[in-house]
């Protein structure tokens, strides 16, 4: 694993990791969810050494949003500053995806599949449905969420919403809040409401009917659908929440479901299994391998 860094226009240096290298003509980009990465995400290096071995780069894409106050170099100042998901801001995401696919193309690489993890995948659904660009040949969007749907279920959102409004009003919109958001985050007051309020991440709304879904119909290649069998943010039903995913899509029937068996959102303990499945979808769409 190398740690890479990739320069958005905004003057923010993201640090993201690669497995393999530009002499293998494909590479999957994914892009993890809020607040994962490759320290803390078993998924992303098991999917990085899989995939590596087999001729296949893999690049963990971390938005500014995947780790909790680190400080990351401002390459239009020249100095350090500090941010994450506790200072993000969600409307840039299309950036921060762009970012890493103009790094992969300019790096060489041939094939550019573009993945995304949990929130990673609402993120790469806005970009592939607003892009011009053609540099992306293959998509796997793996366990995204309804955003929606998400802000019912998940504990202390109401406290948190109503802490962070009272917060910004008093002038302290860049203060953490006193408590975990959703319970496994600090985040500032400006960010909460921010992420609340992300409209372009709420591209996949099969279960709340709250967001759109012309991003989804707009995405011009095929892909794949990833889901756990266990996965608690689909509503009690993965694989009819990824089909109904799938079925705003151009044309839903060049791409697949996959449903990995007794996994969880996170596929935890079944990290191994679940890079198997992304490397099969790869070398069913295309092989870069040579027999």
């Amino acid at each position: 694993m190398e740690i890479i860094r990739v320069n958005t226009p905004r003057g923010l240096e993201l640090k993201g990791a690669m497995w393999g290298d530009n002499t293998m003509d494909t590479v999957v980009i994914m892009m993890s969810g809020i607040c994962s990465n490759v320290f803390q995400n078993d998924l992303l290096p098991a999917a990085g050494e899989l995939l590596s071995a087999n001729n296949i780069a893999f690049i963990a894409g971390h938005a500014m949003d995947a780790f909790s106050m680190i400080a990351y170099s401002d390459f239009s100042t020249g100095k350090q500053r500090y941010t994450g998901v506790v200072y993000d801001d969600f409307s840039l995401v299309y950036e921060d995806v762009e970012s890493y696919v103009k790094y992969a193309k300019d790096f060489g690489f041939k094939n550019i599949v573009l993945a995304g993890h949990s929130l990673g995948s609402n993120k790469i659904i806005n970009y592939l449905g607003n892009t011009a660009d053609n540099f992306v040949d293959y998509f796997i969007v793996t366990a995204p969420i309804d955003l929606g749907y998400w802000w019912k279920v998940m504990p202390n959102v109401n406290l948190c919403l109503e802490t962070a409004k009272k917060f910004v009003e008093e002038g302290r919109g860049k203060d953490i809040l006193p408590f975990l958001f959703g319970g496994f985050s600090p985040m500032c007051a400006e960010t909460v409401l921010g992420f609340y309020n992300a409209y372009n991440l709420k591209n996949c709304p099969v279960i709340s009917n709250d967001g759109e879904t012309s991003s989804l119909h707009s995405i011009k290649i095929n892909g794949s659908f990833v889901i756990g069998g266990r996965d608690s943010m689909a509503g009690g039903d993965p694989r009819g929440f990824m089909e109904k995913i799938n079925s705003y899509c151009k044309h839903p029937e060049d791409n697949q479901v996959i449903v990995v068996p007794n996994s969880s959102h996170i596929f935890y303990g079944k990290h191994e299994e679940y890079a198997a499945v992304i490397l099969e979808c790869i070398q069913n769409h295309w092989c870069p391998v040579e027999a």
